[in-house]
Formats: structure tokens, sequence, C-alpha cells
């Protein structure tokens, strides 16, 4: 019998088992799995007030489809395991309700996958212009970082220097160069290590200056379940762009992955910068919405 229930966080280690087996099988679902679950579970922006609000659908103890809402109420992620599809529109019919905002709710699906995007179109969704896009990398190349002269390879680690982290995503994702107005605008909690709790400080790396700066990021997240691995985030400073330092961070990522196990990894993207790098588009996503 198929059960139905909020999430709860006692629940947090069974969502991240049940997107990786949800993607153990042809990937489809690969633009919402474990690794995007748990670097937005722990992300500043993430509305941690409505998390009672996550709806799962079980089968006895093991879940078996859920729906989520991507950072705030009004996008998420809607999925079952491929053996009970006939669930997806009691998940979609949840969605609308619990997780919608003034506009409806939206989630994206694989262009590939007619049989759900006709329970989606049945359901009263429409596609949309919005989209994700999947690029892929296979591991079987050499990805040997090479560094401009005067910096250096590190680990960052997000729970021992939170502050110096996201400093740097601030400046990387170009909120400016203003330390005070950082400080003003960040709060630097001390929980970080309890939400993401399979983070591997090795696969996050970072680029530093001759001064100790930290000048460019790229952190994965792997499982040892699954093949591949997920890039998130990427970033470099305005004043050390154009210098290779984010294919540098990158590749010397992909290749700790890759000693891991990984065989290939994916980032959720469509930039030419990865093109160059030698990432290639594999899935297309479309956004199908409803008030």
């Amino acid at each position: 019998m198929i059960t139905c229930r909020h999430f709860n966080d006692e629940d947090y280690q069974a969502v991240c088992d049940f997107l990786i087996e949800l993607n153990r099988e042809g990937q489809k679902h690969i633009n919402w799995n474990w690794a995007r679950w748990e670097w937005m579970y722990g992300h500043p922006e993430f509305n941690k007030e409505c998390i009672p609000s996550i709806g799962l659908w079980l089968d006895g103890e093991r879940i078996v489809g859920a729906a989520i809402y991507d950072m705030y109420f009004g996008e998420g992620f809607c999925g079952a395991l491929p053996e009970y599809e006939s669930i997806f529109p009691e998940i979609l019919d949840y969605a609308v309700r619990e997780l919608g905002d003034e506009n409806g709710f939206g989630f994206a699906l694989f262009d590939g996958d007619s049989p759900w995007t006709d329970i989606a179109c049945k359901a009263g969704f429409v596609r949309t212009r919005q989209s994700e896009h999947m690029m892929k990398i296979p591991l079987d190349r050499d990805l040997s970082p090479r560094l401009p002269e005067g910096f250096s390879l590190a680990e960052l680690d997000p729970v021992k220097e939170l502050e110096a982290f996201q400093w740097l995503l601030w400046q990387g994702f170009d909120h400016g160069g203003d330390r005070a107005e950082f400080e003003r605008e960040n709060e630097f909690p001390s929980g970080i290590a309890e939400f993401r709790r399979h983070f591997n400080p090795s696969l996050s790396v970072a680029a530093v200056d001759g001064s100790g700066n930290y000048a460019a990021y790229c952190c994965l997240w792997y499982d040892p379940r699954t093949d591949y691995a997920y890039v998130e985030p990427v970033c470099t400073v305005p004043a050390f762009r154009g210098k290779g330092l984010s294919r540098a961070v990158i590749y010397e990522a992909l290749g700790r992955a890759k000693a891991l196990g990984a065989s290939s990894a994916y980032v959720n993207s469509d930039m030419d910068f990865y093109r160059r790098l030698g990432f290639q588009d594999d899935r297309h996503y479309s956004f199908y919405w409803k008030k």
C-alpha cells in the first residue's frame, strides 16, 4: 500500500537514496540528483521554513515518489520510480496544491520521456519555453590541471573555513568586492556539516594566488553507489578571470572524482565554457507549469 506524508529531517538520507535509485537506470532525472538535493538543502537561500511541505510517497519504508520545491515555492521536482508511474498524477496534484506560489508550480521533464510528459499534460500542465540543460563529460581523458605561474591548488573545506568560502562565492558570483557589505548581508551558521553530510573535502578544489587569496573554485559531489559526479558550484573572482583558473580547478576535481570511481560528470548548464572543456550536450528538459 502506497502512503503519502510530509518530509521531516529524519528522511534526509532516504531522499538521497531515492534520488540515487531514480537515476540508476537511464538517468532521465539526472537534472535532479542526490547531489543537487544535498547542495540545495545546505544552501543559505534555501527556504527551510517550507521543508515540512515536501511530500513523500512510500511503499512500506521505501520512498518511491517525491515532490520537492527548489529553494522557494513555485518551482521544484516531481518524480516517481518507474514501476510507480501510477502515482505520478497524485504527486503533481500535491505539488500544485502544496508547493506552488502565485504563479502556480513548474517542474522540468526530460524531453525524451513521453509517458511522463503525457501524464503532466493530462493533469493540466502546459509546456513552456523555460528549460534546463545537462552536459556530460567522460572521464577517460587527460584531466591534468594547468595553472598559471604564481598559483597553486588547495582543498577548501567550508565546514572549517565557512566565511572564506562564502566570501569567495560572493565575489565569484558577481556580488561585488565590498567586504563590509558582504559581512552585513551574510550569516555564517555552524550547522553546515550537518546539512551536507556527504561532502568530500578532497573534491572541493580552489586556486590560490601567491598571497594566499582564493581565486577560483570548483566543487564536485560523488557517491560510490553511482558512476557519475555532479559539478556544483564553479566560480572565479573577477580580478582573476581569463587565466585558466576555472579550467584548472575543474580538471583537478574531475581527476580526483575519477580516482574515486566516477566514469563521467554532469553539470546543469549550457555554457560554451563547459563545451570548451570537453563537456557535451546530454539532455534537455522543458518546464511544465500549472496554476
